[in-house]
């Protein structure tokens, strides 16, 4: 029944849809910020202030996003998303990248690397823990965006930012309990095989 459900599907594809943009843009961002606060001297106080966003309430964030923000879309949810996660992103980022050894960057310089290849060939790859664990926190972090939407355009808002939240939501105070079981079930299997193939991905060894 929920697989022919029109408010399934919808909320489906549109928590798809802004989990796919969301986080590739939260990684590279955090990513971007990171490399140039790591080649700051003392960027305490910076990397402080990344943090500010999480000590907000949220239902002051919402405040302020319709002070800025007439038309609510997906558009403006993710960017809701990547204001309130970057910090802990840029963190995550900044141990790994302080963490590699200062010899293996200097060696790689000795021999010619560029910068470029330096990043792809040194870096990276000495990255590959802190990548898979801002990816599961992020993907499992897409899906606490609800409270921000919810604020915004309550129960049933514009149909691009309908999201699986909502429909649970709607169906807990409706009590379609056996809608949302089943739903509960296919999306908690869907959630365990996307962190199963990651991990896959990330043990997998080298070519």
């Amino acid at each position: 029944m929920i697989f022919t459900n029109e408010a399934f599907l919808l909320a489906v594809k549109n928590t798809i849809r802004f989990t796919i943009t969301g986080i590739p843009l939260l990684v590279v961002t955090g990513l971007v910020i990171a490399l140039l606060l790591s080649s700051l001297k003392d960027a305490v106080w910076i990397r402080t202030l990344y943090l500010f966003p999480l000590a907000m309430p949220t239902a002051t964030v919402v405040i302020v996003w319709k002070m800025f923000f007439t038309k609510q879309s997906l558009a403006i949810l993710v960017l809701s998303y990547l204001w309130k996660n970057t910090g802990y992103t840029v963190v995550l980022w900044l141990a790994g990248i302080l963490a590699i050894p200062k010899e293996l960057l200097e060696a790689a310089r000795v021999d010619g690397a560029s910068g470029h290849q330096c990043f792809f060939r040194v870096m990276l790859p000495n990255l590959k823990g802190s990548l898979y664990t801002i990816v599961v926190l992020s993907f499992l972090n897409s899906f606490k965006i609800y409270r921000e939407a919810y604020l915004v355009a309550g129960s049933y808002p514009e149909q691009d930012i309908y999201l699986l939240q909502h429909l649970f939501n709607n169906w807990f105070v409706n009590l379609n309990f056996d809608k949302m079981a089943a739903a509960s079930v296919c999306v908690g299997g869907f959630l365990f095989f996307v962190i199963l193939l990651l991990q896959y991905l990330w043990d997998r060894p080298e070519a």
